[in-house]
């Protein structure tokens, strides 16, 4: 099995929904998105898939998001974008374009994280 990694970033604004405490007010992050592909198929070039592919495509996604208030964003209307619906809604758009996706996560600061991957 291998397994790849590629890291990009955004800057964004959000606000919690339900939630009581500062985070309910609107405040911004610069996440670092981390997007893991896993699979045992390599191609003529002994390539899982190029690197360029796979930053070009998770560029594409973060795109939608990238200095945004993500709470107007259609995709998450009354939906508290935390970072665990950000790391899902990450995986199922790069899913659309590489379906051996793995993993997403989503660092909010330099010490925590969200994850989605799918068993």
């Amino acid at each position: 099995m291998h397994e790849l990694k590629v890291e990009s970033s955004f800057s964004a604004a959000h606000h919690l929904l339900n939630y009581n405490g500062e985070c309910e007010n609107q405040h911004g992050h610069n996440w670092k998105v981390e997007v893991y592909v896993r699979g045992t198929q390599l191609d003529k070039s002994n390539l899982l898939i190029d690197f360029k592919i796979l930053k070009k495509e998770l560029n594409n996604v973060l795109d939608i998001l990238d200095h945004k208030d993500i709470n107007t964003l259609e995709e998450f209307k009354g939906i508290s974008p935390s970072s665990e619906i950000l790391s899902k809604f990450i995986y199922i758009k790069m899913k659309e374009k590489i379906p051996f996706i793995y993993k997403v996560s989503v660092w909010e600061t330099e010490h925590a994280c969200a994850s989605y991957f799918e068993e």
